[in-house]
């Protein structure tokens, strides 16, 4: 199936708040960001389906700026809300992003405001001061969040590939390093502002410094984290439910490769809704008319 690729992005308001707080703040970016998943996902007007979520924590910009933002990878479908069908996603969409970014909106600022009532969140400044707190989620109320859907993945091969790359980066790479001359260090980055055009940026080593430790985590902090049919807890039984609704067995063990393969059955797509089709009986050749598969989606 094809795996889509979700970026929840924190507004400058609030990223500094995240910045002065970065295990609460980054913790309710995790949350919201999969609660708005699987409830958009959940509700019969969208998708209907429980849905699998693995997110990825990013803290930088291509200058190195402060920047939090998540990083989603969601399988394009889910079994039914009762478990006993599978539904997938209309063909190259999954869920509308401007639903997406109004539900992520009120979810965050609702667990911002209950950690700051907790007592949970600290500040160098005047943020501290219930007034000027609560003067700052009004802003954020009325600032556009952007929510970012990317093109889907060829499939799983391309989704591993992705991870594994992806996942455990560090805040700029080597490649992109072009020079230390003069107590300054020069890299390349790309300006998405212009259409990714390529250009290079000079600072200070102390700054350099200064904007690389940024990113710097609490520790222990988990920066990849799984949720719906993918999160830790009874992850092996949803799978399973997963591969059976999507028509996947496994076949008995090889002896001699040593391996225990999976073998995947075609399965059509709606041609009206992009739902999963399901066999429900078989029509004989001769005379046959209608059609042997039924929309789980209908």
């Amino acid at each position: 199936m094809p795996y889509f690729h979700v970026v929840f992005t924190l507004p400058a308001q609030a990223g500094e708040i995240a910045f002065q707080n970065k295990a609460v703040v980054y913790a309710i970016l995790f949350r919201c960001a999969a609660e708005t998943l699987t409830t958009i996902a959940a509700d019969p007007k969208h998708l209907g389906a429980q849905v699998g979520v693995t997110a990825v924590l990013h803290t930088w910009g291509q200058t190195l700026q402060h920047h939090p933002h998540v990083h989603c990878v969601v399988p394009g479908g889910g079994p039914s809300l009762d478990g006993t069908l599978w539904f997938a996603c209309r063909p190259g969409f999954f869920l509308p992003v401007r639903v997406l970014s109004r539900l992520f909106r009120r979810l965050f600022l609702q667990e911002l405001q209950a950690a700051f009532a907790a007592g949970q969140l600290g500040f160098f400044g005047n943020l501290a001061d219930p007034a000027v707190f609560t003067q700052r989620l009004d802003q954020l109320r009325r600032t556009d969040w952007v929510v970012y859907a990317k093109p889907p993945f060829g499939g799983p091969e391309q989704v591993l590939a992705y991870l594994g790359r992806y996942t455990h980066r560090v805040a700029i790479a080597n490649s992109r390093l072009i020079s230390l001359a003069d107590g300054k260090v020069s890299f390349s980055w790309k300006d998405y502002r212009q259409n990714r055009k390529a250009k290079v940026m000079t600072l200070d080593a102390g700054e350099f410094m200064r904007r690389f430790l940024l990113h710097t985590l609490p520790d222990g902090f988990h920066r990849i984290r799984h949720y719906g049919f993918l999160a830790n807890g009874g992850r092996s039984d949803k799978i399973a439910l997963c591969r059976q609704l999507l028509a996947v067995r496994h076949l008995p063990p090889d002896p001699e490769a040593g391996t225990d393969p999976l073998v995947k059955c075609e399965i059509p797509v709606c041609p009206h809704c992009g739902g999963t089709m399901r066999r429900v009986d078989v029509v004989p050749r001769a005379g046959a008319r209608g059609h042997p598969f039924r929309c789980d989606t209908s």
